[in-house]
């Protein structure tokens, strides 16, 4: 992926989600030709010259400080995460994280040990570029039989825009989905020279035009937990919270797991899914 032309379609892009009244500055009804501040309003904001943003803006972020990156961020009101992955982009620092990516297929057969003795806790183990590594009986049930899968295509992001069952599993597909994107843009952004991960988001963006509108929004952003509504086949609709659990050894690995309320109607719904797919052939 062209890290340059990443750095200057996310600047361009939070720049025109802001409108001068965002900002607290005048807006004096001036015709705008595109949406949102225009550079020298957003380079005002930053402190820096129209020409020096400009600059960066066009991808040319050489020996651009720390400081500068998060005085633009504080003007375009980035998060955390969207401030993280400006400097990803600008600083270059993911290349050094090339060879790790190649290396998260690798996880400690320990993990797959906890991952089944989590007995009614659907578990999966998602490496950088959203494949699923590792997986236990109740994710199985609870997602689909990955097992069933080439290893290759064994990924959350094919599963949720290349799968069809995807769209009736999840009951606001919209917001996994772009839940989903949002974190493939940061793997982008750690990952930008890895062949598979570039693949995969070419595979993407030709088999699914939904896929291609969200990635062009540049939306980034990491869920470490909430609540999804899942409606199943066999047991019907679930609402279950996850948590996505990095692992302290091997941050480019994350641990997801789903549960219910305790006492509530879900609770009951992922017995009766435990139950089910503990009758299940196991299949590896």
């Amino acid at each position: 992926m062209d890290q340059r032309a990443e750095l200057s379609e996310f600047l361009r892009s939070r720049r025109a989600r802001l409108k001068p009244e965002d900002v607290g500055m005048p807006d004096h009804g001036r015709h705008r030709r595109v949406p949102g501040l225009r550079r020298e309003e957003l380079a005002q904001l930053a402190g820096v010259s129209v020409a020096y943003y400009t600059r960066l803006e066009q991808g040319n972020a050489q020996n651009v400080s720390v400081e500068v990156l998060e005085a633009i961020g504080r003007a375009l009101r980035l998060t955390d995460t969207e401030q993280n992955h400006l400097t990803h982009l600008a600083k270059g620092k993911a290349k050094k994280k090339r060879a790790s990516a190649a290396r998260a297929h690798e996880f400690r057969p320990a993990l797959q040990e906890l991952m089944d003795a989590m007995e009614g806790v659907p578990a999966y183990l998602v490496g950088p570029r959203l494949d699923i590594l590792g997986w236990n009986r109740m994710a199985a049930a609870l997602l689909g039989d990955l097992s069933q899968l080439p290893p290759q295509e064994r990924n959350l992001a094919r599963h949720v825009f290349l799968d069809p069952a995807s769209r009736s599993l999840y009951v606001d597909w919209h917001a996994k989905a772009v839940d989903v994107v949002s974190v493939l843009r940061l793997c982008a952004g750690c990952y930008p020279d890895d062949p598979q991960l570039t693949a995969l988001i070419g595979e993407l963006s030709v088999k699914s035009e939904e896929f291609r509108s969200m990635w062009a929004a540049h939306t980034v952003a990491e869920k470490g937990h909430g609540v999804k509504r899942l409606r199943h086949p066999v047991v019907g609709e679930l609402t279950l919270a996850y948590e996505t659990l990095k692992l302290p050894d091997a941050h480019d690995l994350s641990l997801v797991t789903y549960h219910a309320e305790p006492g509530s109607k879900s609770a009951e719904s992922l017995r009766l899914l435990g139950s089910w797919s503990a009758e299940q052939p196991v299949r590896t």
